[in-house]
């Protein structure tokens, strides 16, 4: 891996160089995918069995793109039953973790007839994306559909692409049913995004796309938010590894490698205060890379977005890996509790030397769906507040009313609103006689 020191330079590139990995950044496939959303807006099913008999090579019908109750049963019978247990273990973990950051309603009262709340309430239909093309993540589906059963979501549609014999991965419908999916279909691209952004005749319209996916996805959700919600345009994964002289050489760069191995385009940092860690790394991620089956993904990720970056202290450290704001983070340093509450920009935080990235990304019970290219410094990640809404509560008595009326016809007639300072006016024109 390149070591790099850390300056105004370096900074301003490898800032630069990072936020191209974004979907923003892919303008020459927007055609295309809004060419598709269209049409499958326009035609329906029609266009979506089109388009995947064009890109996956398989003729759905109405009759066959909702994978059955049977289908599910065949693809649980068909998994070993230690990973069957690993999927309930992990899901158990991701919904205790969740059912934490459930909100409620709340309300306030005064004597004089004001009452002011919030309803919290779940939506209506959630549309999970799952992938389905090089590589099956369950992990991905227990992460997105659990945080929406928890929220009390009322029905979970999920599509996935399927093979050329019409079969999904038995993994994804295992996980998809133990996470509590409602509907599944075995649709992919932009054309699934714009079938739950729409509505087919065979898919219902959702009120909110979440999921990973290829560039295609991402683009399709980025064009159909507005008519329906989505959780974010995700980009290529990313780690940053915040290190001392303490860290063990062995753990960072196994660590940097595990993200590395997801994509070409992603993300791998290194920063430490010690030049002699860089060296040790450096040479541990070579002797890594040779054993790991991904290899050549590895290598072109870390040309391209692989770097060491050594500074001078902790400080400035802290505040590189603030401007970075990358999707996971590790800190593995003395004491990395006390760099905790410096750390402002982050989706994920793994404190110490046991807790690898991969821990998160499978198990523990945080989303692994994370904000990335630098959006950590205003998105989280994917929780239960993504599939619940708020509506405020108001309601006053007349005596209540009477007591400020005044003032908000007076505001309204500020902002030449007649009509507004009207309508509380006519409540109380026997007193304006």
């Amino acid at each position: 891996m390149r070591i790099l020191s850390w300056n105004d330079n370096t900074k301003e590139k490898i800032l630069s160089e990072l936020q191209k990995r974004s979907p923003t950044h892919y303008k020459e496939y927007e055609d295309a995918v809004n060419a598709i959303i269209e049409d499958v807006r326009m035609r329906g099913d029609e266009a979506v069995f089109s388009y995947t008999k064009q890109f996956d090579g398989v003729m759905l019908t109405p009759d066959n793109v909702e994978v059955t109750e049977e289908e599910v049963r065949k693809a649980r019978a068909s998994l070993p039953q230690e990973f069957l247990d690993i999927l309930l273990k992990a899901g158990e973990n991701i919904r205790v973790f969740h059912e934490k950051q459930m909100q409620y309603s709340w309300f306030d009262s005064t004597e004089d007839g004001t009452i002011l709340g919030q309803k919290v309430s779940p939506i209506c239909r959630a549309g999970v994306y799952v992938p389905g093309g090089k590589a099956a993540y369950p992990s991905s589906v227990l992460m997105n559909i659990i945080p929406a059963k928890v929220a009390g979501v009322h029905e979970i549609v999920m599509t996935t692409p399927c093979n050329a014999s019409g079969q999904v991965d038995p993994a994804t419908l295992t996980a998809a049913s133990m996470a509590g999916a409602d509907r599944i279909f075995k649709v992919g691209g932009a054309q699934a995004v714009a079938a739950m952004a729409f509505g087919t005749q065979s898919i219902p319209r959702v009120d909110k796309i979440v999921g990973p996916g290829n560039i295609y996805v991402a683009l399709a959700k980025k064009a159909v938010f507005g008519y329906v919600s989505i959780d974010a345009v995700a980009g290529p994964s990313e780690i940053l590894v915040l290190a001392d002289e303490t860290a063990d050489p062995r753990f960072a760069a196994a660590d940097l490698l595990s993200q590395a191995e997801h994509d070409e385009l992603a993300s791998a940092i290194l920063i430490t205060t010690s030049e002699a860690l860089a060296q040790q790394v450096s040479a541990e991620a070579d002797c890594f890379i040779e054993t790991l089956e991904r290899r050549e993904i590895i290598k072109k990720s870390l040309d391209n977005y692989g770097y060491i970056l050594v500074v001078p202290d902790m400080d400035t450290a802290i505040r590189a890996a603030n401007e970075i704001a990358s999707e996971h983070l590790e800190i593995l340093t003395e004491d990395p509790f006390a760099i905790l509450p410096k750390i402002r920009n982050a989706g994920a935080i793994f404190l110490g030397s046991y807790s690898c990235e991969p821990l998160g990304d499978y198990f523990a019970g945080p989303n692994h769906v994370l904000p990335t290219n630098g959006t950590a410094r205003f998105f989280s990640p994917l929780s239960v507040d993504d599939f619940i809404k708020k509506s405020s509560v108001i309601s006053y008595s007349r005596d209540a009313l009477s007591q400020v009326y005044q003032d908000i016809a007076g505001f309204a007639e500020q902002e030449q609103l007649t009509a507004h300072a009207n309508s509380i006016r006519v409540r109380f024109e026997e007193e304006e006689k």
